[in-house]
């Protein structure tokens, strides 16, 4: 999961360093940015950048998502999944009713979420889960998970 960039004359003009860039053109949240940067996944050139900084017309920005993310938080839980779509960034999954979205008190091992950590685990993905949307314990519908 990585993006490769190479900037423009128009980005030179549009944006004043990296940073803006980032938050601006990708849309990239500044929580995300400051992790990116505190990983040191983010290039200028092949060489760590500091993202203050103004860039060139034909750099090659470079944003690398590979970074491991702590998901110990969920007891993993082996549970049947109805994967309606998966890609590098996004999973989609049907959510059966009667089944909370997020691990609780009363439900500490029988979330979705749960369910969402042992697949993970067993693709050797190693994220935090993120629901994109949130759906009451009773409704069945589809639910986004962000992979990222």
């Amino acid at each position: 999961m990585e993006i490769k960039y190479i900037l423009t004359a128009k980005d030179k003009s549009k944006y004043k360093n990296i940073n803006s860039f980032l938050s601006q053109e990708l849309q990239i949240s500044n929580r995300l940015i400051t992790k990116l940067i505190n990983k040191k996944c983010i290039m200028l050139n092949d060489i760590n950048c500091d993202t203050r900084n103004p860039f060139n017309i034909n750099d090659t920005l470079t944003i690398d998502f590979n970074f491991e993310e702590d998901n110990t938080n969920v007891v993993p839980t082996e549970m049947n999944l109805d994967i309606v779509y998966e890609d590098d960034w996004l999973l989609i999954v049907n959510k059966p009713a009667g089944i909370a979205i997020h691990p609780s008190i009363l439900h500490y091992s029988d979330s979705l979420s749960n369910g969402i950590k042992y697949y993970f685990d067993s693709i050797g993905l190693k994220k935090k889960i993120r629901p994109v949307n949130r759906l009451d314990f009773n409704t069945s519908r589809v639910s986004y998970l962000c992979k990222m």
